[in-house]
């Protein structure tokens, strides 16, 4: 599990495409300093495993499901990324509860810089809308952060806006995003597992009748 606080910006040096998968290399002193085969860590807010570690460097597989499925196919070296390592269990719950799972790619619509913060407005898919609140928590490229405001329509599409502060800026890839960038997106856990549990709770509810308690 993962808390969406980037601990660095790391790059891809390599990036070697297979039939159905992607390998890719990894440069981040940081989160490598005690990286270990089989470790988790989050690239742009996928979870991914170390399949190699060297000095200041780690490898880790893509398959395809993932590929399809988020911003990563996109990635070639050069790329910033990024990046974090699972949560240690005595670690500082910085964040929200970010699984690594991402849910869809939203696209970035706009950027309004200020003079203290920049806003960003990203296009969201329609199969994600239900899930975001303002002022709740949302993943974007593995950053947690808060949705400052909502918006749309079923014709246009919707969207949502961050507004990010110059540390945000400096320390993740999203100092350099421009608009039409792709970006991964997982929303709040609570709220997928609220929906898929609605069902069954509502069917369990029992009405004893007016001035009765509802068991």
């Amino acid at each position: 599990m993962f808390t969406g606080i980037v601990e660095e910006l790391g790059t891809i040096v390599a990036r070697d495409d297979l039939p159905d998968a992607a390998r890719l290399t990894v440069r981040g002193p940081l989160v490598t300093s005690d990286a270990k085969f089989g470790d988790s860590i989050a690239v742009n807010g996928v979870c991914l495993t170390v399949v190699e570690q060297g000095p200041d460097e780690f490898t880790v597989d893509v398959m395809a499901e993932t590929l399809n499925r988020s911003s990563l196919a996109a990635l070639a070296a050069g790329s910033r990324v990024n990046l974090e390592r699972a949560m240690a269990a005595g670690g500082r719950f910085g964040g929200h509860i970010v699984q690594g799972h991402v849910d869809g790619v939203g696209t970035v619509a706009s950027i309004t810089p200020s003079e203290n913060w920049t806003v960003v407005r990203i296009a969201v898919p329609d199969k994600l809308s239900r899930y975001i609140v303002e002022k709740g928590s949302i993943t974007v490229d593995g950053i947690s952060l808060t949705v400052a405001a909502l918006g749309g329509t079923a014709t246009d599409g919707e969207w949502f806006e961050i507004s990010l502060i110059p540390t945000t800026l400096a320390e993740t890839n999203l100092g350099t995003t421009t608009v039409g960038t792709l970006v991964n997106l997982e929303v709040d856990v609570i709220a997928k597992y609220v929906e898929r549990l609605y069902p069954v709770l509502r069917d369990q509810v029992v009405d004893n009748g007016p001035g009765q308690p509802v068991e």
